[in-house]
């Protein structure tokens, strides 16, 4: 009697054991999201999908690696286009941005072509209590103190410019500068409510005029928001970053679009 002595073979995994989803997902989120990539817009989406596509594609290499796929074209096609979704991501983020920005300053122009203008090509600004719609003396900002009213009775008053310390983790002051803070008081003369959220104040330094940052920490940096009713009051600290040298700091406040910005000039150091 004779026996069959071959070892028997190990079964071979059958293709649908193949584990190729992975590689097929990174293949379709990879192309979506390039395609997204294409359109500024969705830079969002082409980033999202292009992370998750690179993800993916990447771990089933692995797979095929291990001999537990098979897929290795459409697991590196699906990488390679997640990576590239990533990149068309960036251009189109840097591309909507800058177009927001350049409308922004697009629309920042045309208000201030629209204001009224004095003979000279100036837009007038607002003046101090004592002289409504002459700003200070022969064109010079107020002094720390005075009042700005508009035809409306709005009123705004800067006070004068005092050292100011930021703290540990305040934001826009720099080292080796020095901080001063102003308070700015907003008071409505007029019939209707004020929406004080629309309110700005910037600031520049020295004899260059060089922009004095705006210093935000737990104290200053909130600004006006809200609204402030007819004969009522607001106030609010605003903290600015000069040059240690700087011997003035021009304070500009600006109460919204259908007012114009007054300046104050302010000694300091």
């Amino acid at each position: 009697m004779s026996y069959d002595t071959q070892t028997p073979q190990a079964p071979q995994p059958s293709p649908a054991a193949l584990r190729n989803g992975l590689g097929t997902t990174a293949l379709i989120l990879g192309i979506i999201g390039t395609v997204s990539g294409l359109i500024p817009l969705f830079f969002w989406l082409a980033g999202i999908l292009g992370v998750i596509a690179l993800i993916l594609g990447l771990v089933g290499r692995g797979r095929v690696k291990r001999g537990e796929a098979n897929n290795k074209g459409v697991t590196t096609t699906g990488a390679v286009l997640g990576l590239a979704a990533l990149v068309l991501s960036v251009v189109g983020a840097v591309i909507t941005f800058t177009a927001v920005s350049d409308a922004v300053d697009e629309i920042n122009k045309a208000v201030e072509d629209a204001a009224p203008k004095d003979p000279s090509g100036k837009t007038p600004a607002a003046g101090t209590a004592d002289d409504p719609g002459d700003q200070g003396e022969q064109g010079k900002g107020l002094a720390a103190g005075d009042t700005s009213v508009y035809d409306d009775e709005l009123k705004v008053t800067v006070s004068k410019a005092t050292p100011y310390s930021p703290g540990e983790f305040a934001v826009g002051h720099t080292k080796g500068n020095k901080a001063y803070q102003v308070t700015v008081v907003i008071e409505n003369g007029g019939k209707e409510k004020f929406d004080a959220g629309l309110v700005t104040a910037d600031a520049r330094a020295g004899e260059d005029g060089v922009t004095a940052e705006e210093i935000f920490d737990e104290k200053v940096g909130s600004g006006f928001s809200g609204t402030i009713l007819p004969g009522k009051k607001a106030t609010a600290v605003f903290a600015f970053d000069a040059p240690a040298d700087a011997g003035d700091l021009t304070v500009e406040v600006s109460p919204g679009l259908e007012h114009n910005a007054s300046q104050w000039e302010l000694k300091v150091g």
